[in-house]
């Protein structure tokens, strides 16, 4: 089968994303599957496009399962969101035109959102070659840029609204990570065919992440010792209510065994360093090489997952899954009932507590760090989880038995004319 992939980011890129749909690229070529992946120049760890990558709009580069072509992202500061428009749109309508006239002749084409607008790029691709649409969701958008307050003008998130109605109606088949993301979409198609709305979880690779001796080379390389190390891992960006870990950071700033960590880069960490100055006890790391993730996880005795109110009912972080597989536990702040809750309380793999309330998270939190032994089970109860959870190859299966099936959909759909 021939797979039209346009995804925002792409190995060697090191956003989550980006890993997620490496890996399923690389499972579906070990199907026999060819693929053409179209994606953005790598840029996500400094939000700009690295050195070696720079000075053309464009490459494409041939693989030993088809071919990968990298465009410019235009990047620029998340909080500008008329600029960030613009660059959506201009990396949309590269990408249009180069879907459009893709090497191969797709049998299907999958599209990644965020962001939204790629959606678009994708359904024209389709559109103009007769292939299928599947639309894969990873985060709900507008949903998450209303929630944090980045879109407030009603002109502007009817019309995203409106396009993500629009992108869900001719999606073929539209994937989610959970069943809270399913309700949320489900409820917008209003009865347009529903059924179309699948669950396939993103996956972990419980052989690459495995647990590991926490006195490692990256706590030697910080300066961090045998103290008990509390971490974020992951982007420092308007999603996540970090100003917890600086308020957690204040109130523990007497005890000289713990020393917290933000290991991470985005638009919210200058905001967040500033916040931070002068407390003792946290460490600003910046993002790590993506071969360095089994070390990052290893280092810290307790991983954390804070949300802003209302975020985890359209976003489920991917890195949740990493941490448990590192057997590492987990303190979320996060809504009750959504995704990222019920996985952690049905793993046993730490403790939950409502979004954006700093007595409830530094109450759970003491209670974790002056609680090793609880620590450990908790860490060991996650990784037995995951250990059951579904695997890259599990996950390529299930995108191939989709693509199968919506191929022959729009086969039976042509043959009824």
């Amino acid at each position: 089968m021939n797979v039209l992939v346009l995804c925002p980011h792409f190995a060697p890129d090191v956003a989550p994303t980006g890993e997620v749909m490496t890996a399923i690229a690389g499972a579906l070529a070990e199907r026999d599957h060819r693929l053409h992946v179209v994606t953005s120049l790598p840029w996500y760890r400094h939000h700009a496009v690295e050195p070696e990558w720079s000075g053309r709009p464009w490459r494409t580069e041939a693989t030993d399962w088809g071919w990968i072509t990298r465009l410019h992202p235009f990047p620029t500061d998340k909080t500008n969101i008329p600029a960030r428009a613009v660059a959506f749109a201009g990396f949309t309508g590269m990408a249009a035109v180069t879907g459009a006239l893709t090497r191969i002749r797709p049998d299907v084409v999958m599209v990644m959102s965020p962001p939204l607008p790629l959606g678009l790029a994708g359904w024209l691709a389709a559109a103009s070659r007769g292939a299928p649409f599947v639309f894969n969701v990873q985060d709900v958008f507008p949903d998450v840029a209303v929630e944090l307050g980045a879109i407030r003008d009603r002109r502007v998130i009817a019309a995203a609204s409106a396009l993500e109605r629009f992108l869900y109606r001719r999606a073929d088949a539209v994937t989610v990570l959970s069943e809270d993301l399913r309700d949320n979409v489900t409820a917008k198609l209003a009865g347009h065919r529903p059924e179309r709305v699948r669950v396939i979880p993103n996956f972990v690779d419980t052989d690459r992440i495995r647990p590991a001796e926490r006195l490692n080379a990256y706590r030697t390389e910080f300066g961090l010792g045998a103290r008990t190390v509390v971490m974020y891992a992951g982007n420092v960006g308007l999603s996540q209510s970090l100003d917890l870990v600086v308020e957690a950071a204040r109130r523990l700033c007497d005890r000289d065994d713990v020393v917290f960590v933000i290991n991470g880069g985005g638009s919210a960490r200058e905001a967040l360093v500033r916040s931070a100055a002068g407390l003792p006890n946290i460490v600003f790391v910046d993002m790590q090489p993506r071969e360095r993730l089994p070390e990052v996880l290893a280092a810290a005795d307790l991983h954390l997952v804070p949300l802003k109110r209302g975020l985890a009912r359209s976003s489920v972080p991917s890195k949740l899954y990493s941490i448990l597989a590192a057997a590492r536990p987990v303190l979320a702040s996060v809504d009750a009932g959504t995704e990222v809750a019920s996985t952690v309380e049905r793993a046993g793999a730490g403790l939950t507590v409502p979004p954006e309330d700093p007595d409830a998270f530094c109450d759970a939190l003491l209670r974790l760090i002056d609680d090793p032994a609880g620590r450990a089970a908790m860490g060991a109860s996650g990784r037995a989880f995951v250990e059951g959870w579904v695997s890259p190859s599990a996950v390529a299966g299930a995108y191939e038995a989709l693509f199968e099936e919506v191929r022959l959909e729009r086969w039976r759909r042509r043959a009824r004319r």
